[in-house]
């Protein structure tokens, strides 16, 4: 049996209400969402309306044509990254930041003359409010966290930070990926001006869904110009909400999917989904301690962190461990940088990697059994051969 551990990158399996209700479409309908005035159109219209509706909901969001699809929640970072930053803004970051932030941000750094600061963090991957209040400046135009790291999964203190630029009027953008549909998100009481978030993680959608919530009154330029199936007349992007933003034929099978999946949400519960896995969290923990030579990255502590364990053994190269594990066992690990270097500097594992598990709400006490078995046979065989 195939034991799949890497849900920090995409969750696997998906809810069979998934792809059910994908096929449904594609085979039943097929009409483009904002394209026609014809039955299926329309139909299409308000699943794809229905979608935002339920994102709204889930995020306490007032107004869900404000809810802006996009492919990921890496497009959805560089829309408001790029849309918003002008030259000679500066910006407030974390430590941790997986490459959809950190490269736009030098990106822009380099091509317009952004400024960016880093507010550190400790070895588990913690931030103090303190050093992001001592990180602004008067031109402080942004702040941007990862609401937890896809690297140590340590979760940072979105709601104390919020409060904080909103009291130094300043916008606030978090990247939701590794948290939304796993820890509860409130745009209103944790002050989040821009929620970027991804279908295909936690929230146990399709791949090619994402999104950006606009909670507060910006001018965000569009990344993209182009067809909206409305005002085809007009020589530019309509300035309202969802069009401004959403130009192109969209992901309607996908965004059809990703609308199915928050429905089992609903159902399911953040609240048992959250409680699920942070049990799987301690039974892995302390599990994996008691493995020879491992060195285990991050808090360690599941009320801290989302379903993330980065760990090393000594002497082997997280590749090669991963590789035994998958072509021996059955059992499916990350390995390497994790799109995140900034965060394995913070850790001293920029040249190394690490192997990284990525729990889900499909896991169960057994796949954890599978992993560290594994790992006891990869030792066993590599110091056979010494």
């Amino acid at each position: 049996m195939d034991i799949y551990l890497d849900n920090a990158a995409t969750t696997f399996p998906k809810p069979l209400c998934v792809p059910e209700k994908i096929y449904d479409y594609i085979v039943n309908n097929g009409g483009t969402s904002g394209r026609g005035a014809y039955e299926k159109a329309m139909l299409a219209d308000g699943l794809v309306y229905q979608t935002r509706k339920s994102l709204a909901k889930l995020f306490n969001h007032k107004d869900p044509k404000t809810v802006v699809f996009t492919s990921c929640v890496t497009e959805s970072l560089n829309l408001a990254l790029q849309g918003i930053l002008k030259p000679g803004d500066h910006v407030v970051t974390s430590a941790l930041e997986h490459n959809a932030v950190w490269r736009c941000l030098k990106t822009l750094e380099r091509d317009i003359g952004i400024i960016i600061t880093v507010v550190p963090a400790t070895a588990q991957g913690e931030t103090s409010i303190t050093d992001v209040a001592s990180s602004i400046k008067p031109e402080t135009r942004l702040i941007v966290f990862n609401h937890a790291s896809n690297v140590l999964g340590t979760i940072q203190p979105i709601g104390a930070i919020g409060e904080l630029a909103r009291e130094k009027g300043i916008l606030f953008l978090v990247d939701a990926a590794q948290s939304a549909g796993v820890l509860p998100i409130d745009v209103q009481t944790q002050c989040i001006d821009l929620l970027a978030f991804t279908g295909h993680k936690s929230l146990l959608g399709p791949m090619g869904t994402g999104g950006l919530v606009v909670n507060c009154d910006v001018d965000i330029h569009p990344l993209i110009s182009g067809g909206t199936g409305g005002d085809s007349a007009y020589e530019y992007q309509p300035d309202y909400y969802p069009n401004h933003l959403e130009a192109g034929t969209m992901n309607v099978s996908g965004i059809i999917g990703l609308g199915a999946a928050l429905e089992f949400l609903e159902t399911e519960g953040l609240e048992n989904i959250r409680r699920k896995e942070d049990a799987l969290m301690d039974y892995a923990l302390n599990a994996l301690k008691k493995i020879p030579g491992i060195e285990l990255y991050g808090p360690q502590d599941s009320s801290k962190t989302v379903g993330v364990i980065p760990f090393n053994l000594k002497g082997h190269a997280p590749e090669e461990i991963a590789y035994f594990l998958d072509q021996n066992c059955h059992v499916m690990i990350r390995s390497g940088l994790h799109c995140a270097p900034s965060a394995h500097r913070l850790i001293g594992t920029i040249k190394r990697g690490t192997c990284r598990i990525g729990i889900g709400y499909f896991n169960e006490n057994g796949h954890i059994d599978a992993l560290v078995n594994g790992l006891h046979a990869f030792i066993k065989e590599k110091n056979s051969c010494i």
